[in-house]
């Protein structure tokens, strides 16, 4: 269930007031992407027409799941990337400006799960240097420590059999 912040009696609202302010409230479900909402009423809660979802879909901007009937479902991530674009048509970006920026925040985001993933790599690493250093000559080599144009390399050398 999705209200709108200080939801009660929304007949009277104006809809360009609240647009976008909505807030989720008593969900029994923590899937950010679980369809659950229909066009109809994904665009009240976005505050556009049924149609300019329809557009913001052949576009590209937003890709609501199908049911076997071909129903389109929008999930509360589909509701928040809504709610961006109108913010930022409402700033005057076209279209193809929004498009532009979605994929760009995209990618970062791509960039920094990378970055993470790489954070993480050197944290292993590191540990496992450390772990051999530690060890000393447990037959696993020893460790010898040479610097080359400024950056230090880690060698290992193993003992062949």
């Amino acid at each position: 269930m999705v209200a709108r912040k200080g939801a009660g009696d929304l007949s009277g609202a104006d809809p360009a007031a609240s647009r976008y302010e909505y807030a989720t409230v008593g969900f029994p479900h923590t899937d950010w992407e679980k369809p659950l909402y229909t066009i109809g009423v994904a665009a009240e809660l976005a505050g556009v027409h049924p149609q300019t979802l329809r557009a913001y879909e052949q576009k590209g901007l937003v890709t609501p799941k199908r049911t076997s009937g071909g129903t389109r479902m929008y999930s509360l991530a589909d509701l928040d990337r809504l709610a961006l674009i109108g913010k930022l048509t409402e700033e005057g970006i076209n279209l193809a400006g929004v498009t532009r920026i979605l994929d760009l925040e995209s990618r970062l985001g791509e960039a920094h799960e990378q970055l993470e993933d790489l954070h993480a790599r050197v944290r292993r690493l590191a540990k496992r240097v450390e772990d051999l250093q530690n060890n000393g000559s447990s037959g696993v080599g020893s460790l010898i420590r040479a610097t080359s144009q400024e950056r230090a390399i880690i060698v290992r050398k193993v003992r062949h059999q």
